[in-house]
C-alpha cells in the first residue's frame, strides 16, 4: 500500500508538519503493509518553491494561495501508484477564504480520501461549515483524535457517525533518559521547573503563568518558569516579537523576571522529551475552551509529565481521572494555588505523573500507526467497491434540497420581491426591479403546476401586479422601483422588456386560472408594438422564448407568429456574422445570459420547424458547452473579464446564477425537441453548480435559509442572497424535477433494453 500524505511538512515549523511527519513514519513501521514508496505534497506557507529544503519524500509542493498548484497536485496524485491519500485539514494551511482551495482538489482526486481534522469549531461561520462539510463528503473515512470532536461533527456539521474514527494524537515512542543533559541546563539545574512548549502567540495565555509566578516565588523561590518555542511564523510576519516582549515586560513589573527563561528554537521531538521529563510540572494556560486538540498536551501526557491546564476541550478529556490538574481560564490564582500545592505533596505530584505515562502508552505512534493502517485498508476497500457498482442514475432527486419558498416569501412583500439582500436579510433600500419580478412568476407558476404550491398560488398576484404598475401607456415596461414605490426610470432595459414577456407568455400558456390568462394577455398584447424595436440579442432571445409560450396557447395567431419570425432574423444574422474559424457565437465575445441565446433559436424550431434555426442553436450550444462543460462541471464564463473571440482566456469569476440557470433550461428544451438523453446529463450536470460541483467545489444554495449565494468568486461565494440567484437556483430546481419525470416517461416508452433503462 503506497499513500501520499497532503499537509505541511518540515522543515516547516508548524505542529501540524510535526504531526504529519510522525504519522508517515509511524504508519511506515508496518512494512508489510506499507510502502516505502509512500510520498508528501507538502503545503508551503510562501511563494517561493525552494522557501524549504525539504527530505526526499516530498515529491510535490503547493504554494498555499496558488490555485493552479492545487489542481497539478491532484493531476500528480492521480497519475502516480498511490493507493490513499491522507489529509491533514487545518483552514489555515490552505489558501482562500477558511481554506476553501483545498475543495476543487479533493474533488478532483480519484483516489480514496482520509482526512484528519485538526481544527472543529463549535460555532463556525458559513464558510467554515460549508468547507468542512464539503471535505468530509469527498472522504472515505474521518478521523477525530478526540470524543468531542466526534460529537460536534455528527450534531454541528451533520457528518454520519459511521464515517468517523476516533483515533487519539500520537506522542513519541521514547522512554525517559538516565542521564538527561536538560537537567544539567541552567534553566533547570537545581530548580523547581515549570514548562510550556509551542509556537508562541496571544492564544496561549503565557500571560496568566507570569501572573501566577509572584504568589509561587513566594513560597518556592527556587522557581523557574522554562517557555519552548519560537514565535509563529505567522505573528511574525505580522507583529515581530511584540508578544514575546510584551511577556519580558510584565516579568519584569511583577519582579520575576529572575524566574522565567525564554528558550527560542525549534526543537526535535528527542530534545523536547528531555525538556518534557526533566521539568516538574507542564502548563497549558490557553486563554478559551476552543481547543479540539491539542499536540502539546498529548505530548507531555506522553512523557509522563504532571500536566496542569486551562480546562479547554481535549485539556478536559486528556487529564480526567487524575491524569492532571485543571483551573479555570485566565484564573493565575488557582493556578498559583495548585502549582504551590503539588510541590509541597510530592506523593500527590508523582501520581500525576504516573498516571499520565500509563495512559501515554496506549497513544504511541507506533500503537497508532498500526490503527491507521486498518483505517486505510477499510478506506481503499471501500473506494474500490463504490466505483464497481456505478450504475447511478442521471438525476439523483435524493440529492437535491426540499423544495421551499421561504426565502423567496422573505424576499416578497405587497409590492414585489425585493432585488438585493444582505446575507439572507432582504435589503429594502435597494428596492425593486422588473427583472426579478417576472422571474418570480415564472417560478410560482412552475411551483403551482409541479406542487399544486398554495404558497406559490398567493405569490403569483404580487408579482403579475408589480408588472402591471411598471406598464406604460404605450405598452413598454419601466424596471426599477424604489422601496416607497417611487419610479426609478423611465424606461427598463431590453433584457428586462423581453423577460417579461417571457413571464407573460409563460403565463398566458400555464395559468392557473382564466382571469390570470386574460390579465397577462392584455399586458402581453400592449406591448407588442415594442418589439420591432429590439435592437440586443438578450433582449431579443428573451422576448422570443415569451412568443414561444403564446404560440403554444395561440398556435393560429399568425400576427404573433410574424413577430417571432422577425425576430428570429437578427439573432441568426449575428451569428452567420460572428461565426469565423473555431469561433461559433452570436458575438465577437461571450458576456452573460449566453445560453438563453440558443435556447431561443430552440424555441422559434419548436413551433416553426426552421430548420437554420435549430441547425444554429445547436451549433452553438455545442460550442457553449466545449467551452464550459469541458472539465465535468459547469464552468460558466465569468463577468469579470468574460471571454473573447481573439483572446482564447475565459474569465472563470464573477460566475453567476442566472448563466447556469439559462443552461438548464437550454440543455431541457434540447432534450424536450430531439429526446436525446445526453442533454439531461448535460442539464443535471449544470444544475449542480448550484450544489458545490464548480471550480471551487462550493455549494451556492443554503441548506439554512433556502436562498442562493449571488456568485462563485475567486476566493469563495457572494454570502448575500438576492431574489436574482435565489429565483434562478428554484427554477433551475423545478426544470430537473420536471425534466426528471419527463425522462422517465420517455425512457418506459421506449425500445431501450431493460438493463438501459435502469441505467438511466
Amino acid at each position: 500500500m503506497k499513500i501520499a500524505y497532503i499537509s505541511s511538512y518540515p522543515p516547516r515549523e508548524c505542529g501540524i508538519a510535526t504531526f504529519n511527519q510522525n504519522l508517515l513514519k509511524a504508519i511506515g513501521y508496518n512494512k508489510n503493509a506499507v510502502s516505502e514508496d509512500s510520498f508528501v505534497v507538502a503545503m508551503n506557507d510562501t511563494e517561493s518553491l525552494d522557501e524549504y529544503e525539504y527530505p526526499r519524500e516530498v515529491k510535490y509542493i503547493i504554494r498555499q494561495e496558488n490555485q493552479k498548484d492545487y489542481i497539478r497536485a491532484a493531476d500528480y496524485i492521480n497519475t502516480s501508484l498511490a493507493d490513499a491519500c491522507i489529509l491533514e485539514h487545518e483552514y489555515g494551511i490552505f489558501g482562500g477564504e477558511n481554506g476553501v482551495y483545498i475543495l476543487p482538489f479533493i474533488a478532483r482526486l480519484q483516489k480514496p480520501l482520509i482526512t484528519i481534522f485538526h481544527t472543529i469549531l463549535k460555532d463556525p461561520n458559513y464558510m467554515q461549515l460549508t468547507v468542512l462539510r464539503e471535505v468530509a463528503k469527498h472522504s472515505s473515512r474521518i478521523v477525530v483524535m478526540s470524543h468531542r470532536a466526534v460529537g460536534f461533527l455528527t450534531s454541528i456539521y451533520g457528518i454520519p457517525f459511521e464515517k468517523i474514527q476516533l483515533i487519539e494524537h500520537g506522542v513519541p515512542d521514547l522512554e525517559p533518559k538516565t542521564d538527561n543533559p536538560v537537567r544539567q541546563s541552567l534553566a533547570f539545574k537545581g530548580k523547581k521547573v515549570l514548562f510550556t512548549f509551542g509556537l508562541i502567540s496571544r492564544n496561549k495565555g503565557l500571560e496568566t503563568v507570569i501572573e501566577a509566578l509572584p504568589k509561587i516565588v513566594a513560597q518556592n523561590p527556587d522557581v523557574m518558569y522554562v517557555i519552548l518555542g519560537t514565535t509563529h511564523p505567522g505573528v511574525i510576519r505580522n507583529s515581530g516579537e511584540e508578544y514575546r516582549d510584551s511577556l519580558k515586560r510584565l516579568a519584569r513589573k511583577l519582579n520575576v523576571e529572575d524566574n522565567i527563561t525564554f528558550v527560542n528554537k525549534f526543537v526535535s521531538e528527542e530534545e523536547l522529551h528531555d525538556y518534557l521529563t526533566a521539568c516538574d510540572m507542564y502548563i497549558t494556560p490557553y486563554l478559551n475552551e476552543a481547543q479540539i486538540t491539542s499536540g502539546t498536551l498529548s505530548y507531555a501526557i506522553g512523557a509522563g509529565a504532571a500536566v496542569i491546564s486551562t480546562p479547554y476541550w481535549h485539556a478536559q478529556e486528556l487529564l480526567a481521572d487524575n491524569r492532571g490538574r485543571l483551573f479555570d481560564f485566565k484564573d493565575s490564582e488557582s493556578l498559583a494555588n495548585i502549582v504551590n500545592e503539588l510541590f509541597a505533596d510530592k506523593n500527590k505530584l508523582q501520581q500525576l505523573k504516573s498516571n499520565a505515562f500509563e495512559y501515554g502508552l496506549h497513544l504511541r505512534w507506533p500503537t497508532t500507526g498500526e490503527v491507521f493502517v486498518d483505517v486505510l485498508d477499510e478506506a481503499i476497500a471501500k473506494f474500490l467497491s463504490e466505483n464497481e457498482q456505478g450504475g447511478k442514475p442521471i438525476i439523483d432527486p435524493d440529492m437535491m434540497p426540499t423544495f421551499s419558498l421561504a426565502h423567496i416569501q422573505r424576499l416578497t412583500d405587497d409590492t414585489g420581491i425585493v432585488q438585493h439582500a444582505k446575507y439572507g436579510i432582504p435589503n429594502l433600500k435597494e428596492g425593486y426591479c422588473l427583472d426579478d419580478n417576472s422571474r418570480a412568476l415564472i417560478l410560482t407558476i412552475l411551483a403551482y403546476q409541479q406542487n399544486k404550491s398554495k404558497v406559490a398560488l398567493e405569490l403569483l398576484p404580487i408579482y403579475l401586479s408589480y408588472i402591471q404598475y411598471m406598464q406604460l401607456e404605450d405598452g413598454n415596461f419601466r424596471n426599477f422601483l424604489s422601496f416607497k414605490r417611487e419610479y426609478l426610470d423611465e424606461v427598463g432595459s431590453e433584457d428586462s422588456f423581453g423577460r417579461t414577456i417571457w413571464s407573460l407568455g409563460y403565463l398566458i400558456k400555464n395559468a392557473p386560472n382564466n382571469s390570470y390568462r386574460e390579465f397577462a394577455k392584455d399586458l402581453f398584447l400592449k406591448s407588442v408594438p415594442h418589439f420591432a424595436q429590439l435592437k440586443h440579442l438578450r433582449g431579443i432571445a428573451n422576448t422570443m422564448i415569451g412568443l414561444s409560450n403564446f404560440m403554444k396557447a395561440h398556435p393560429y395567431d399568425e400576427h404573433i407568429r410574424n413577430q417571432f419570425d422577425q425576430l428570429a432574423t437578427p439573432l441568426k444574422d449575428a451569428y452567420k456574422a460572428n461565426k469565423e474559424g473555431h469561433w461559433h457565437w452570436f458575438e465577437e465575445k461571450m458576456t452573460y445570459d449566453n445560453a438563453i441565446l440558443p435556447l431561443a433559436l430552440l424555441c422559434h424550431y419548436e413551433i416553426t420547424k426552421d430548420q437554420e434555426s435549430m441547425d444554429i442553436a445547436l451549433e452553438s450550444m455545442e460550442y457553449l458547452t466545449q467551452k464550459t462543460l469541458i472539465k465535468g462541471y459547469l464552468n460558466p464564463v465569468g463577468n469579470d473579464g468574460w471571454l473573447y473571440r481573439d483572446s482564447g482566456e475565459m474569465a472563470i469569476y464573477d460566475q453567476q446564477a442566472i448563466e447556469t440557470m439559462a443552461m438548464v433550461l437550454m440543455y431541457f428544451k434540447a432534450y424536450e425537441i430531439t429526446h436525446d438523453l445526453v442533454y439531461i446529463k448535460q442539464m443535471y450536470l449544470s444544475y449542480q453548480w448550484f450544489l458545490g460541483e464548480n471550480s471551487l467545489r462550493l455549494p451556492l444554495f443554503d441548506y439554512e435559509t433556502k436562498g442562493c449565494g449571488d456568485g462563485l468568486q475567486e476566493f469563495g461565494i457572494n454570502r448575500n442572497q438576492g431574489a436574482e440567484s435565489t429565483l434562478a437556483y428554484w427554477i433551475s430546481h423545478l426544470i430537473v424535477l420536471k425534466a426528471l419525470e419527463s425522462e422517465y416517461q420517455f425512457i418506459q416508452s421506449s425500445d431501450l433494453t431493460a438493463a438501459q433503462k435502469q441505467e438511466f
